[in-house]
């Protein structure tokens, strides 16, 4: 039998900007921003954010819309045209691709809060850019009417575009007792500060700042008292849209952020080696590289290992779309197991992207890795992005199998509770 969802009021209403926008418009728009995003790489990286004039082209073009609900002023497409629009904005800059695809993804866990905060954080024009971290390193306090939270969390990527803030919290009085569960909290402006520690070897326009939080109340409609990182399904009685995308787990929209980042930033250094390939010799003769066996063989390799990266995602972005559809109809669950082993795929798209960058920066000769050329600034960007905590591949290799077999995962096994951490 299909699950049915509430009868809702309609509710207000917010427009889109523009109404007849299509995902293939929308991916015109970020192809077209590419040369200015790639110009300016150098600029963004000084900047140590992403500049001000390319966050509000990101703006008007709606890329912080492409998951957000259409009733409150999104444009709801599905999660493959979501990808790849990331993809092509982090191939113009992956500093700028990582703040903005980290922040745009996010509404999707938004989606999972009671109606009565999103039309809050809405407002009437639809604005929400909100960078989400986890970590442990924060109290949530409970009082009356909700939650005192004061904590710090590092990595806030995209902190200096963001209208708010969302991270996890411990559920405890003190930064020292012992958490009684973990809650995630939306922050608007104001509630927190921005502490400017992001000092790294790749992605250093990203702006992935620290956030510190003192003693904030923040209202019970505004705590979501479960851990909305963790890989589970919203229950009927929760799901505010009809649309099943929204009652899917989060994890793996996350997860998908980071891969489509590490593809498009492996077809920056693609689109760089081959400008290498047509204006550098061989060391051997006078032709040039695009015309020498050898170097034909590592572009066509470079290449191989982008474009199996970029269908496995697009393959398994479309694989939670139909698993969405198939758990709302009720034809089949979205099993905890579905959800790991597409994380799994989308870990192997960073891999892969990793692999090919790291090909390109060897054979692209010393001259090219010259502190400010583009190939250097690639190798550092992927380095940066392959350290991620969602990276411990290890792990998840466990995990899946764990649950294929039906071995337990309880809740103090660390690595079930970091399975889709943030950092």
């Amino acid at each position: 039998m299909a699950t049915v969802t509430r009868s809702r009021p309609p509710g207000r209403k917010i427009p889109v900007p523009k109404p007849r926008l299509t995902p293939e418009g929308m991916l015109r728009s970020a192809v077209a921003l590419r040369p200015l995003l790639r110009e300016r790489q150098a600029e963004t990286e000084a900047a140590g954010r992403v500049l001000e004039d390319a966050a509000q082209q990101c703006i008007d073009a709606g890329f912080f819309r492409i998951l957000q609900p259409r009733r409150f002023g999104g444009y709801e497409f599905d999660l493959p045209s979501f990808v790849r629009v990331a993809i092509e904005i982090a191939r113009g800059c992956p500093s700028t691709g990582w703040a903005v695809v980290f922040t745009a993804g996010h509404p999707h866990v938004l989606a999972k809060f009671p109606e009565e905060t999103q039309i809050e954080a809405y407002g009437d024009k639809g604005e929400f850019r909100a960078p989400l971290v986890g970590g442990q390193g924060a109290a949530a306090r409970k009082v009356d009417g909700g939650y005192v939270i004061t904590g710090g969390w590092d990595y806030a990527s995209g902190i200096d575009i963001a209208t708010h803030f969302m991270a996890t919290a411990p559920i405890r009085d003190k930064l020292e007792d012992e958490p009684k569960g973990v809650l995630i909290a939306l922050f608007e402006q104001g509630q927190y500060e921005i502490v400017r520690n992001w000092e790294m070897f790749g992605m250093q326009g990203s702006g992935s700042h620290r956030v510190e939080v003192k003693e904030q109340f923040v209202p019970q409609h505004r705590v979501h008292e479960r851990n909305l990182l963790m890989p589970a399904i919203t229950p009927p009685e929760e799901r505010v849209f009809e649309n099943p995308m929204y009652a899917g787990p989060s994890s793996n929209i996350l997860m998908s952020e980071i891969a489509a980042v590490a593809i498009g930033t492996g077809y920056a250094a693609l689109d760089c080696y081959e400008e290498v390939l047509k204006r550098r010799t061989t060391p051997r003769s006078s032709k040039v590289r695009a015309e020498d066996r050898e170097f034909q063989v590592y572009f066509g390799e470079a290449t191989a290992l982008l474009d199996t990266a970029k269908a496995a995602l697009l393959g398994c972005t479309q694989q939670y779309m139909d698993d969405c559809r198939d758990e709302v109809s009720g034809k089949s669950k979205f099993t905890t197991e579905k959800s790991a082993r597409i994380v799994l795929v989308e870990q192997q798209c960073c891999r892969l992207a990793g692999d090919a960058v790291n090909l390109m920066f060897r054979m692209s000769g010393s001259s090219q890795i010259k502190p400010g050329m583009p190939m250097q600034r690639y190798f550092r960007d992927i380095s940066t992005l392959l350290t991620h905590t969602t990276m411990a591949f290890d792990r998840n290799f466990e995990q899946v199998t764990k649950m294929h077999y039906g071995f337990d995962l309880t809740p103090s096994d660390p690595r079930s509770q970091e399975f889709a951490a943030r950092g």
